[in-house]
This record gives structure tokens, C-alpha cells and sequence, in this order.
């Protein structure tokens, strides 16, 4: 892979589609050279393109392609954990452990190979900086969400105890917490079930990808010395993982 030496390298995991893909073409725009991992790698490919960037195969579940996407990258300023995702809404009662353990194995364990693989190139870039997108589902707990609440709070402990095991060091961390945001999300949750994933944003205007990328360039591109630790945003129709406002 070759890099362009007047442009920092960004990493983004999860960048075939949604905020991952929003993100790569925002940080291409800001001036990155944009690596872009996910399993879909030819969707990756289209917006590698866009920006001049590079697109590399990623399965953040598998530590043997964590490895070798790595490898192929010599150098990091920024990595963006974005990869994660739900499955099933049912109750604790009724838990499918697959699906737990696939949340686990993509929003936690994924995040800790992508983050154990970068750190050294992070470090030796003299300003890196690790951007986790959780969620909302990292701060509360609602009801049939334990799978994925469960996950993505234990992905935000990962990531907030970088914070302090990396003070002192030239690596910046910062959360990101979004709130309902109209990707492919929920239509993974659902399945590939199309008409019951669109039924979570009707009457209301959920976030889009654009809005999350924008939030995540933004804590990226501040002064070295400023670190924003954490980032929550929600649509204006949303004030907690349960409390919306629908209009008829």
C-alpha cells in the first residue's frame, strides 16, 4: 500500500456502508489518506475512489485478517473503531447465544484486535488519536436489548481505559455515543427484514451517517493538545434509548 506522505493515514473499520463509509469520505475531505477495512471490500472500493484512498479486505472477527489489514497498512495517525453492530431483540429469558456472541465478538473483541494492532503505529506517528463509535446503548440499559447493551458497555470500558493507561502518551481517545441513526443497523438487527428495520424510524427524524461522520472529523481535526473524551448525540425526537417522540 502506498502512502501519500503529505496526508496522515486514517483507518476506518466498518467503512463499507453507513457512518464508516461517511466517515472515510469526510476524513478523505479533511485531508487523510483514508484506509478503508470491511468484509464487503469491493463496496469499499467505491468510495476508496472517491477520496483517493485504499480499500483492504477486514473481518474484525477473524484475528488472522485483523493481522494481515494491519500489515498492509505502514502507518496510522488516526484509527476509527466503527465496526460493530446488533442482532435480535429478544429478553434475557429468550437469548440466543449466537447472537451474543456474535455482538461480542464484533463490538468488543473486534474493537480490542483493531486497537492492540494499531497502537505501536499510533504511538510512532507522534500524534495518534483512537476513535470509538459505541452508543447510547454504552450509558443505559433497556429492556430485550441485554445482548447488545451488554456489549457495547463492555466495549466502552475497553476504550475508556486506554484514557488513562495512555496518559502521558502522544494518543488521544475520544467515544463517540450516537443515538438512533437511519443506517443498515437496524436492518441487520432485523435480519435483512427491510419493512420492520424502517418501522424504528417512523414518525420521527433519526440521525444519518453524515451527521455522526461529521461529529467524528470534527473531534479528529481539533489541536493536538484537546481531547474530547466523549461524544453523545442524539436526534432532537430522542431522549433516551426508550424515550421518543413520534409525530402522527
Amino acid at each position: 500500500m502506498s502512502v501519500a506522505n503529505d496526508r496522515p493515514t486514517a483507518v476506518v473499520t466498518g467503512a463499507s456502508s453507513g457512518i464508516g463509509a461517511a466517515t472515510a469520505r469526510r476524513l478523505g475531505g479533511a485531508g487523510f489518506h483514508v484506509v478503508l477495512g470491511a468484509r464487503r471490500v469491493e463496496r469499499c472500493e467505491e468510495v476508496a475512489k472517491e477520496v483517493d484512498g485504499t480499500a483492504l479486505p477486514l473481518d474484525v472477527t477473524d484475528a488472522e485478517s485483523v493481522r494481515a489489514f494491519a500489515e498492509a497498512v505502514p502507518e496510522a495517525r488516526l484509527l476509527v473503531n466503527n465496526a460493530g453492530g446488533a442482532k435480535g431483540l429478544d429478553p434475557v429469558e429468550s437469548a440466543d447465544e449466537e447472537q451474543w456472541r456474535w455482538m461480542w465478538e464484533t463490538n468488543v473483541l473486534g474493537t480490542l484486535r483493531l486497537t492492540k494492532a494499531f497502537l505501536p503505529k499510533l504511538r510512532a506517528s507522534g500524534d495518534g488519536h483512537v476513535v470509538t463509535v459505541t452508543s447510547i446503548a454504552a450509558l443505559d440499559f433497556y429492556d430485550n436489548g441485554a445482548g447488545y447493551t451488554g456489549a457495547k458497555h463492555a466495549q466502552a470500558m475497553l476504550h475508556r481505559t486506554l484514557r488513562g493507561e495512555l496518559l502521558g502518551e502522544p494518543i488521544r481517545i475520544t467515544e463517540i455515543c450516537p443515538g438512533m441513526v437511519e443506517t443498515e443497523f437496524s436492518e441487520v438487527r432485523f435480519d435483512g427484514d427491510a419493512e420492520k428495520a424502517a418501522k424504528v424510524y417512523e414518525g420521527l427524524t433519526p440521525l444519518t451517517a453524515d451527521d455522526v461522520a461529521d461529529t467524528i472529523v470534527f473531534a479528529a481535526t481539533r489541536p493536538s493538545h484537546v481531547n474530547l473524551d466523549q461524544i453523545v448525540l442524539k436526534p432532537r425526537d430522542q431522549a433516551s434509548g426508550t424515550r421518543r417522540h413520534r409525530r402522527s
